[in-house]
């Protein structure tokens, strides 16, 4: 017994010998001084900066077409959040260093001629292209190098700007760094309707090779702060942007897909027009396609389940199951009309499917879909819906 308890204890001190030979540490890494960490991207259609003019005055100029300017955000190892010990303001926690050219990589290299820190990005958190450059050029055009750069993480989400792209990694908040704060906004989708799921750069390579239209988050910058604001839309065929949908219109859309995880329903009581607040506690949507001969239509079935979050009505018989019926209707109202307002916005106006209504239709009826696959945003586009909402409210809050 002796015995083995030595013989134990002689192979835990080869394999400990063994571990500390492995490790080695991090001998080739840099320090975060030495580097540019880049954690937010913008793209924009081209505007030479000031700099960039003077140095190519000065034969600082090579080979290119003014098609984009590129802005990285740069993590600032300086900017430590506290005043100077003259007593100045601080130093900003980010760096926006820009470059304009046309080919995404060769920019990307022209940074090294300019600063002795290179861009490091496996940390890049966004990615925000203007809505010139998606007008002008396929989307696929414009991320392919950044798809295929395997420093870039595929989960890095991606973003729309009605504005100058590079205006979105702006802020005015001392400490806070623009790129985390978009970041933090898109984690918000829990308490709104109204902004879109994450669109990583996984998942907008796969909606780009579908041929489907699809959506991306839009956002608006001004003065150093920034707003999700509806969506960008788009087109299967093109990989081009066709337009936005509003604010309204986005809600609407979350409804009929049925993935919001939260949010509000403002409506008004039929018999005081006074507000009362719906909040949503669960939402789900069921889109089922009837094929009859050539014939294609889909009803959609919408029900979730929340509470009286807010009420201006004034009255003893707010919550008497008759008054409860009524929040009910109104709400059921105010979401239909969101609703038809999306669809209308998608089938009449631009003329695409970027709420799943094909993906369902190749779900269950595979040989209609084959058919039709290849103009499907235009027959989408004549198809009659149906909406149906049925909202429930499950308790009124902590009011007594």
């Amino acid at each position: 017994m002796k015995q083995s308890n030595n013989n134990v204890r002689s192979l835990k001190g080869i394999l400990s010998i063994l571990l500390l030979l492995f490790l080695t540490g991090c001998w080739s890494s840099n320090e975060i001084e030495e580097i540019g960490l880049s954690v937010g991207l913008a793209l924009d259609k081209g505007k030479e900066s000031a700099i960039e003019k003077e140095l190519k005055q000065q034969g600082g100029g090579y080979n290119q077409t003014e098609k984009i300017t590129m802005t990285f955000q740069i993590v600032n190892p300086q900017g430590t959040g506290s005043e100077n010990k003259s007593g100045g303001s601080q130093q900003k926690p980010y760096l926006n260093i820009s470059e304009t050219g046309d080919s995404i990589h060769q920019m990307s290299r022209e940074f090294s001629l300019r600063s002795d820190r290179p861009i490091f990005s496996p940390h890049l958190k966004v990615i925000v292209i203007s809505k010139d450059l998606v007008r002008k050029y396929r989307l696929e055009q414009l991320v392919d190098q950044l798809l295929r750069d395997n420093e870039i993480r595929p989960s890095c989400l991606v973003f729309i700007s009605k504005g100058r792209a590079n205006e979105t990694l702006e802020s005015k908040e001392s400490g806070k760094i623009p790129a985390f704060r978009l970041i933090g906004i898109s984690d918000n989708e829990y308490r709104t309707t109204r902004i879109l799921a994450p669109m990583s750069l996984a998942k907008l390579e796969g909606k780009m090779h579908s041929g489907s239209s699809f959506l991306l988050q839009n956002v608006i910058p001004t003065n150093g702060e920034v707003k999700f604001s509806g969506a960008a839309v788009i087109t299967g065929k093109t990989k081009k942007l066709l337009g936005f949908l509003n604010e309204e219109e986005m809600e609407g859309l979350t409804w009929i897909t049925g993935k919001g995880k939260g949010g509000l329903v403002k409506s008004f009581d039929a018999a005081t027009n006074q507000p009362i607040i719906y909040e949503v506690k669960t939402m789900k949507s069921k889109i089922t396609p009837h094929v009859n001969g050539n014939n294609i239509s889909f009803d959609v079935q919408i029900e979730s389940e929340g509470r009286l979050s807010e009420n201006w009505v004034v009255s003893g018989e707010t919550f008497e199951n008759k008054f409860l019926k009524r929040a009910e209707k109104a709400a059921e109202e105010e979401v239909k009309r969101l609703v038809n307002n999306a669809g209308e916005k998608m089938q009449k106006d631009y003329q695409v499917d970027v709420a799943g209504f094909g993906n369902r239709l190749r779900i269950e009826h595979p040989k209609v879909w084959e058919k039709v696959k290849k103009d499907w945003d235009q027959t989408f586009s004549e198809v009659p819906i149906e909406y149906n909402v049925k909202l429930t409210i499950m308790d009124y809050g902590s009011s007594s």
